[in-house]
């Protein structure tokens, strides 16, 4: 029992080593890191406002942002609803005056045509008759075609 007593009693003072040591160290970590901890929370005061109000810039700027994109897409929308209707129209007066163009040019084409072709066959056939006029007779053209016998006869 003696034995056991003084193991005991050894591991008795052992283990008060080890946590001796062992509050050591965590007093010298606790000392390490509450320094940190402090800097840490005065920098946290410090910015805490700054970010506050840093977010709410960031997030009112993207709301006018936000409500001027919308504005920029109804105003675009409506200046190519104008422009389709503009260039319809424009479509539509182009085609109206085609249309007119091609109209008065049938009936110029029709009322000029046609008393030019009168015209050119009245002279086809003044100059024809002025041809005939002009020359001689088919017997004065050629002389001894005929034989003197067949002169009575007509073919």
């Amino acid at each position: 029992m003696l034995i056991q007593a003084i193991v005991m009693l050894a591991v008795l003072s052992a283990v008060r080593t080890a946590a001796k040591s062992m509050r050591e160290d965590i007093a010298d970590v606790r000392a390490a890191i509450v320094p940190v901890v402090d800097n840490v929370r005065e920098l946290m005061v410090r910015t805490a406002p700054n970010v506050e109000s840093a977010s709410a810039d960031l997030a009112a700027m993207t709301h006018n942002l936000r409500r001027q994109t919308a504005d920029v897409q109804a105003a675009a929308t409506e200046i190519l609803d104008r422009i389709r209707q503009q260039s319809a129209r424009v479509d539509q007066k182009l085609t109206d005056i085609f249309d007119a163009v091609d109209r008065a040019t049938h009936f110029m084409t029709d009322s000029v045509s046609k008393p030019l072709r009168q015209i050119s066959g009245i002279l086809a056939s003044a100059k024809a008759v002025i041809e005939t006029l002009r020359t001689e007779t088919p017997a004065a053209q050629a002389p001894g075609v005929h034989s003197a016998g067949d002169k009575d006869m007509f073919v």
